[in-house]
């Protein structure tokens, strides 16, 4: 199985910024998209930013401009650098990848994979 697993989060004031770290690892084959969600207190999940195998990015409206997403294939990472944070960016932020893995003997498998979420607070 692929496993996600988050780093970054934390606690910042108004206007300060973050970044959030996503490694996976496991039996990769390959990696199609990475991307960050994230759910606030009494919300549903929402994409925040996504990025695809060649680079392109997708970003959520309330976060352009303030956000960057960005991937280092060579090590299977995955960044959002969040700058000028605001107190409605508090939510707790998922990292997904999808794509291929190895399994039994040449076979490969499709993957659907989540990180466990790393905690924001963004205070006034």
């Amino acid at each position: 199985q692929v496993q996600l697993v988050e780093s970054g989060g934390g606690l910042v004031q108004a206007g300060g910024s973050l970044r959030l770290s996503c490694a996976a690892s496991g039996s990769i084959f390959s990696i199609n998209a990475m991307g960050w969600h994230r759910q606030a207190p009494g919300k549903q999940r929402e994409l925040v930013a996504a990025i695809a195998n060649g680079g392109s990015t997708n970003y959520a409206n309330s976060v352009k401009g303030r956000f960057t997403i960005s991937r280092d294939n060579a090590k299977n990472t995955v960044y959002l650098q969040m700058n000028s944070l605001k107190p409605e960016d508090r939510a707790v932020y998922y990292c997904h990848a999808d794509g291929l893995e190895n399994s039994r003997g040449s076979a490969l498998r499709t993957f659907d994979s989540w990180g466990q979420g790393t905690q924001v607070t963004v205070s006034s």
